[in-house]
């Protein structure tokens, strides 16, 4: 096997492709595929042998299972909006830290080009605070409204 001679290219020297290096990754994608193909086919052993398994199914055994507690009335029973709403509020305000944290890190980390923060850093600014004022109405008009009073 010979050793590939470098490239050259706009960017300089670069050593050559060669496939030898992705031999483990391909090895792993391999033995993730056949573990996922494996499991898959455990699942279906029990139907398609079932001589294999235990069947001895009992009224008790068939019951739907809640807790260790009987089941009670219907499981087609509606929700409250409420739920719904907590639950696209809490979307709502962490997707808010998902926008503000990387600008943080990169507004006030030493690491920024700082040509870069001397031109566009007031704008930045000033847009964050634009983002958090609208943050800041949505949750006036969410607590005006009651949302948060759980009735």
């Amino acid at each position: 096997m010979s050793i590939p001679s470098p490239v050259v290219t706009p960017a300089g020297i670069e050593p050559a492709f060669d496939i030898v290096a992705y031999y483990p990754l391909l090895i792993y994608v391999a033995a993730i595929a056949g573990l996922a193909m494996t499991m898959l086919a455990a699942t279906h052993i029990g139907y398609l042998l079932p001589f294999i398994k235990p069947q001895k199914p009992t009224k008790v055994k068939q019951m739907p299972y809640e807790s260790g507690m009987d089941p009670i009335g219907s499981a087609r029973m509606q929700f409250d909006v409420k739920f719904y709403l907590i639950a696209i509020l809490f979307l709502v305000f962490d997707v808010e830290l998902l926008f503000l944290y990387p600008w943080a890190v990169i507004a006030y980390s030493g690491g920024g080009d700082p040509h870069w923060q001397q031109v566009f850093g007031g704008i930045v600014f000033v847009e964050i605070l634009v983002f958090l004022a609208t943050l800041v109405i949505a949750y006036a008009y969410a607590w005006r409204k009651g949302v948060f009073e759980w009735r």
